[in-house]
């Protein structure tokens, strides 16, 4: 008989927060930390064929140096149609590069990709309001430097993190209104209504959804035809992994209507990526068989000098313990485990899910001031200061502060910030 486990995880505590620069010292300092190896499977099984893999694993910070390379995977789980979720793979990626400062470090890069995710998650969601279609996604967006991993995600889609030891650990957080309740508050103050399906009879059913347009997410890229309260802003998490590397499962809600995240990684612990993405849309399929597109990527970030990631010993976790990041297994107090550079443990360098725009990409101010051009944050256009608006009319305005302090928003990004959180009418309804 199919189960359903509720996509809901229990809290975890929150550890603190390590530099980037820190970090970055540590691999300087230590030559014989050397980049690790990216392998990863794909599978799926289409119910509705409205999902969609990127993998790029040749991307160049610096073209044409390949010791700058990093790689990206996502997976975008389109509703109501595919449009948005083909034009969210052919143009994310290249909208976050553009929101990163040219000649930027490798530790500028780091610190500026969780900005560059949001501009480029919203400059996105704009451009593809533009086509006048009604279609939305999801989006798990993963990419890996090096051991750094940074995460942004909108919607019901999943990244795990599963490490020596056991530990896993959940680098996404679930945009559905049946489960968030700070995101449900957060629809209703900006001008949406929350509610299940009223049928013939009053009675209500299905899950909690928005209205108008009936989407049971709070956060999406399109869905033309729902208000603008519905945000594609993400919630990105960096971390770093100890040089014994680790395992990312990254898939669309198809599996983790049938999974737990923890059910997840030990159902393919051992297996090389290839076979391991395999048996894990085998275990979804048995568990709740094929109710919806079933979708996933499993990737290896392995040490240079290990074919493929070490078995992880079964042992037995209580739930609190395997969902903490930064925690050590028991595990990693003997000599032998110490080897491995803290067997297991994940150092969290970054992780923010305001759905505010403000907060989300700080006050710095991209800008020739010579030519008196201020460059928006969002859509990366040079205009002069009248041509456009201040974020500063958000929280982070004080009375010494100058007007023209940033980030710098054009007036259309500025319509589309203030649509967000409710301060003007949202967008009208499309009819097809």
């Amino acid at each position: 008989m199919p189960t359903h486990v509720p996509i809901a995880e229990v809290p975890r505590a929150k550890p603190p927060l390590v530099p980037l620069a820190t970090l970055i010292g540590r691999e300087l300092r230590n030559e014989k930390l050397e980049k690790p190896f990216v392998k990863y499977g794909q599978a799926a099984l289409a119910k509705k064929g409205e999902d969609y893999f990127l993998v790029k694993t040749d991307c160049q910070r610096i073209p044409g140096n390949p010791s700058s390379s990093f790689s990206v995977f996502a997976i975008f789980d389109g509703h109501n149609g595919i449009s948005a979720a083909i034009f969210a793979k052919e143009h994310l990626l290249d909208n976050v590069l553009n929101a990163i400062p040219l000649g930027a470090s490798r530790e500028e890069w780091l610190q500026s990709l969780p900005r560059a995710l949001v501009a480029g998650f919203v400059k996105t969601d704009i451009e593809f309001q533009q086509r006048g279609e009604t279609s939305g996604t999801t989006v798990t967006f993963v990419i890996i430097d090096g051991w750094t991993i940074t995460v942004a995600s909108v919607g019901d889609s999943r990244c795990i993190l599963d490490t020596q030891g056991g530990i896993v650990s959940l680098l996404t957080v679930d945009h559905r209104l049946e489960e968030n309740v700070e995101e449900r508050e957060r629809v209703t103050a900006s001008g949406g209504e929350v509610g299940r399906l009223n049928i013939f009879g009053g009675n209500e059913v299905g899950p909690l959804r928005c209205w108008p347009g009936g989407l049971c997410l709070s956060r999406s890229i399109g869905d033309t035809d729902v208000g603008e309260y519905i945000v594609p802003i993400p919630h990105v998490k960096q971390v770093k992994l100890s040089n014994a590397g680790g395992r990312l499962i990254i898939a669309s809600d198809g599996i983790w209507d049938a999974l737990s995240s923890d059910m997840a990684a030990k159902s393919c612990r051992g297996l090389p990526a290839e076979l391991a993405v395999k048996l894990v849309v085998k275990e979804a399929l048995r568990s709740r068989g094929l109710k919806d597109d079933t979708t996933c990527l499993v990737v290896d970030i392995i040490p240079s000098d290990r074919p493929i990631l070490p078995t992880t010993p079964r042992k037995k976790n209580n739930i609190l313990t395997s969902l903490f990041i930064g925690k050590k297994s028991p595990s990693s107090t003997n000599k032998a485990a110490n080897k491995l550079s803290a067997v297991g443990v994940v150092e969290e360098l970054f992780e923010e899910g305001s759905a505010m725009l403000a907060e989300r990409l700080g006050k710095d101010l991209p800008s020739d001031r010579n030519a008196g051009l201020y460059r928006c944050a969002v859509c990366q256009v040079d205009q002069t200061p009248g041509d456009g608006f201040s974020v500063n009319s958000g929280p982070f305005f004080t009375p010494g502060s100058k007007p023209w302090e940033g980030p710098f928003l054009c007036t259309n990004c500025r319509k589309k910030k203030d649509a967000m959180e409710g301060k003007r009418p949202s967008r009208h309804t499309v009819t097809v």
